[in-house]
């Protein structure tokens, strides 16, 4: 994102603020939508919206923290979650996860410099039944070996 269209974004935030300043709770709904604007709640968003609101930037950060909806790096255009949970975990999900990283040169709760990709360790997503899973947005790869770990990613570097 250019700082042109940061700046851009950070006007945006000023209507979101003020379209809830006056509400009971207006912090879920300011930081929801900031981090729909953003991707993700950066600092200086955190600061302006402590100041209007009168929030601590402490309280700001312990919600944004506390909440997994809420991040506070930007994320990749592409999400891959590998599920962890004892079913996947027995069939070698850490092998996908281990895959993965060294495919895309990244840990869990990181995101490729590039922009595309974030990984992230995820619990039980309910397919339990196709373990090992793992997610790209909203596509399901169920039953994978490391092996198909490659021709996965390739479908979103296009």
């Amino acid at each position: 994102m250019t700082d042109m269209e940061f700046k851009e974004k950070l006007n945006k935030l000023e209507s979101i603020i003020n379209e809830h300043k006056d509400q009971q709770g207006a912090l879920m709904p300011v930081l929801h939508e900031t981090q729909e604007l953003f991707g993700y709640l950066p600092e200086e968003a955190q600061k302006r919206i402590s100041e209007a609101l009168d929030i601590s930037l402490a309280e700001i950060y312990g919600v944004a923290t506390f909440y997994s909806r809420f991040t506070l790096q930007p994320r990749g255009k592409y999400t891959i979650g590998v599920c962890l949970g004892t079913a996947c975990y027995v069939k070698n999900a850490q092998g996908i996860m281990d895959k993965i990283k060294k495919e895309i040169k990244i840990g869990a709760g990181e995101t490729t410099e590039d922009g595309l990709f974030t990984l992230e360790a995820t619990r039980c997503i309910g397919c339990c039944g196709l373990a090992p899973v793992m997610t790209i947005g909203d596509d399901v790869y169920g039953k994978i070996v490391p092996e198909d770990v490659t021709d996965i990613i390739k479908k979103y570097q296009g």
